[in-house]
């Protein structure tokens, strides 16, 4: 089912965005921006970027042994749903149970949402939920790079830089895959 939906909101991802993009958001200082939207701009290259992301995240989450590597395509699809980076859930993910290895037993709930002890069926669930989440709650409402949400998210003043450190992880993993794929030959 999941697959299903997702390739659902792939479709409709790719008819919603093939308009005009959006003008990027100022990103102050080094943080990361937040929405997907600023990082493509049209429909034959988001279904490109989407699959280098996707490559980027099976890598990065095999290396760590994660759990949710079987929720690569959930992260996608809340990603395009909720206009969000494709890396932010997945590195949240990272900072609060180390990619769904240390959490409350069978809350399924990998991001610490609701201090950790609100309780998902499963982690498609958790990814869905807390992706709408931090569009309605956080980015609709002016906190748009890691650090803005941070200060909410979390108590902590370390909060953002680890999440970045992911999202980083991520993206390094993404140019390595655009490097090899540079790097053809042709006969």
């Amino acid at each position: 089912m999941g697959k299903t939906i997702f390739s659902i909101v792939l479709v409709l991802f790719i008819g919603l965005y093939a308009a005009a993009p959006v003008r990027a958001q100022a990103i102050a200082g080094s943080s990361a921006a937040v929405t997907f939207r600023e990082q493509t701009a049209t429909s034959s290259i988001n279904i490109q970027k989407l699959a280098l992301k996707r490559k980027a995240l099976v890598q990065v989450l095999k290396k760590y042994d994660a759990v949710l590597l079987s929720e690569v395509d959930s992260f996608l699809e809340a990603c395009t749903t909720y206009d969000l980076d494709c890396y932010l859930l997945p590195s949240i993910s990272g900072v609060e149970s180390t990619f769904g290895k240390f959490l409350i037993p069978s809350t399924h709930n990998p991001f610490g949402w609701g201090r950790g002890i609100l309780e998902f069926d499963t982690f498609h669930d958790a990814i869905m939920a807390v992706g709408k989440g931090l569009r309605n709650g956080y980015l609709d409402k002016g906190a748009t790079t890691v650090d803005e949400i941070g200060a909410i998210y979390c108590e902590g003043n370390t909060w953002s830089g680890k999440v970045n450190y992911f999202m980083a992880k991520f993206q390094e993993e993404e140019q390595k895959q655009l490097f090899f794929m540079q790097d053809t030959v042709q006969l």
